[in-house]
């Protein structure tokens, strides 16, 4: 646990990208495989799945700094994170002569006593996790409070995970992500394998690394022409569904989103329409809620009710169906051809394809002539249920992770609203002092419904002042929230709309963000719920109305 927790201070302490990178290049280098294991699980961002409700860490800590519980409550609303809350009102307590978890192998922490857990009777998870607290000085303590809870972050990237491991390794990056994509376990045996020079061959479910696009920013005609010739590109609908890698491999089919969730069983149709596909071939693409014989896709609601479902029935296959669109080729007969030249790639993916199940098609290029045309068609993308254009420039390989230069996604502007500040309440992470995750109302006749919320678009100058301004201007609190006077007014932009039952407003959006603080616009002037629900498609509309 030492050597972790010195990691773990060495990357809170820079925000360099370089320090981190050497912070973890050392570990690796040092660590026994048990740990250095577990390690890149938590650095990966994967979590243990909470062991113990947050109600009972309140609990025991207030009976360990020996406080009454309303303060830790108090002092949990003020700091935002319990991990760090329970570490900090245990400062005083000093470590047990004697007893050092320092001392204890990171994998043995979380095998032999983290896990453990789950199966313990209450009064006994209660003995342990106190006497946990009394073996570990403060920095560790807060180290083994953040694995508890569920709550690790240590700003660090997947992509700086990889590039570190690399360079221990002394190999390709691209190894290391693809050999980090799909389901591995934190074993001494993974670690040793991920870092093998010599390529002894992966699981044949495994997924490649996802190549993503680089968005183009409120771009006009005039800025995308800069990217060169039109016929320099292959320009494609960017679709609105789950993204995935259809996997024909040893007889099998495997579908994983982008997520990294292996969907095994989630879409039966697919699976079954993935049989004809030449074993070893492996399919970049889009899920999308589409009826046969249909010319455009169904809304994005409609895939949500199939997301959740394990095993859909056959009636909830028919009544929302699916279609995976190909847009790349990343193996073929079992060889991985992602270093293969766009055009090459795709047209080995029509060869794949040629006699395919329609419910697995190519998803075909856009053949406007100019740079004007497709804006003029980028300008109607929500008539074809798409999100705007991909741009990839020809000759360009299959890349791993977000690479600037040869895949650009150029999205149709988002939708607008002007909503007014309703609630707030503490942010995640280094935010977690301040006031940074908003909810926002329109207007319903005279009163104001909440209807998104959005945490990101703000200045930290802007952050700072809206924080201010709202401890002094709360007129409620509801446990760590907010409600505040209704004096301001923000432009939330967001990708979709759609009608929903679960709200009080009758409808979600889509990725909202903050575009700007109104100071010109006064909280009357604020949009309408009839006029957001105006948004909605038709079928929508027609729900909301009901």
């Amino acid at each position: 646990m030492r050597a972790f927790t010195r990691l773990y201070t060495r990357l809170d302490a820079t925000t360099a990208t370089n320090d981190k990178v050497a912070a973890m290049r050392d570990y690796f280098a040092s660590a026994p495989p048990a740990d250095a294991a577990w390690a890149v699980s938590f650095l990966c961002g994967r979590r243990i799945k909470r062991l113990i409700p947050t109600a009972r860490l309140r609990e025991w800590v207030a009976e360990a700094a020996d406080m009454p519980l309303w303060l830790v409550e108090e002092s949990y609303a003020a700091v935002g994170d319990l991990a760090e809350t329970v570490t900090l009102l245990l400062d005083a307590q000093a470590v047990t002569p004697g007893e050092s978890g320092l001392d204890v192998a990171l994998h043995d922490w979380v095998e032999q006593r983290i896990l453990p857990l789950r199966s313990m009777s209450e009064a006994r998870r209660r003995e342990a996790v106190t006497g946990y607290w009394r073996e570990l000085p403060l920095e560790a303590r807060f180290v083994l409070n953040k694995l508890l809870t569920g709550a690790f972050r240590v700003g660090v990237s997947r992509r700086l995970v990889t590039r570190a491991l690399a360079e221990t390794a002394d190999i390709e990056p691209a190894r290391i992500a693809h050999r980090l994509m799909g389901r591995w376990e934190p074993t001494p045996a993974f670690f040793e394998r991920l870092l093998d020079p010599a390529d002894r061959g992966e699981d044949a479910a495994q997924p490649y690394p996802f190549f993503l696009a680089s968005p183009i920013e409120n771009a006009p005609v005039a800025r995308v022409a800069d990217l060169g010739a039109r016929d320099d590109w292959l320009v494609e609908w960017k679709w609105d569904g789950i993204r995935a890698q259809l996997i024909r491999r040893g007889g099998e089919c495997h579908i994983w989103s982008r997520g990294e969730d292996l969907m095994a069983g989630r879409f039966p149709e697919l699976e079954a329409a993935a049989q004809p596909l030449a074993d070893g071939s492996v399919l970049d693409g889009e899920i999308l809620a589409w009826a046969a014989g249909e010319p455009r896709p169904l809304p994005f609601a409609r895939l949500q009710r199939r997301i959740g479902r394990l095993k859909p029935s056959a009636k909830m296959q028919a009544a929302h169906p699916v279609r995976f669109l190909a847009y790349d080729l990343l193996e073929h007969a079992g060889h991985d051809i992602r270093e293969c030249a766009i055009e090459t790639r795709r047209a080995r993916l029509a060869e794949v394809l040629a006699e395919s199940d329609a419910r697995i098609a190519l998803s075909a290029p856009v053949t406007a002539e100019s740079w004007d045309d497709l804006a003029a068609l980028r300008a109607r993308s929500r008539e074809f249920a798409t999100e705007g254009f991909i741009l990839k420039r020809a000759g360009s390989p299959y890349r791993v992770g977000r690479v600037r230069g040869d895949w650009w996604k150029w999205k149709v502007d988002p939708f607008s609203v002007d909503a007014v500040l309703l609630y707030a309440q503490p942010g995640h992470g280094r935010r977690s002092n301040l006031l940074t995750d908003y909810t926002f109302g329109v207007w319903d006749g005279d009163a104001l419904v909440p209807f998104a919320k959005a945490y990101s678009g703000l200045t930290d100058s802007e952050i700072g002042q809206l924080d201010h301004w709202i401890r002094r201007h709360t007129i409620d609190r509801f446990g760590p929230v907010r409600a505040v006077e209704s004096a301001h007014v923000f432009e939330l932009h967001f990708e979709g709309i759609q009608a929903s039952k679960r709200h009080k407003s009758g409808i979600a959006v889509r990725f909202p963000r903050i575009a700007r603080w109104r100071h010109d616009k006064p909280v009357a002037e604020a949009d309408r719920l009839a006029d957001v629900k105006a948004l909605l498609p038709a079928e929508d509309r027609t729900e909301v109305d009901a």
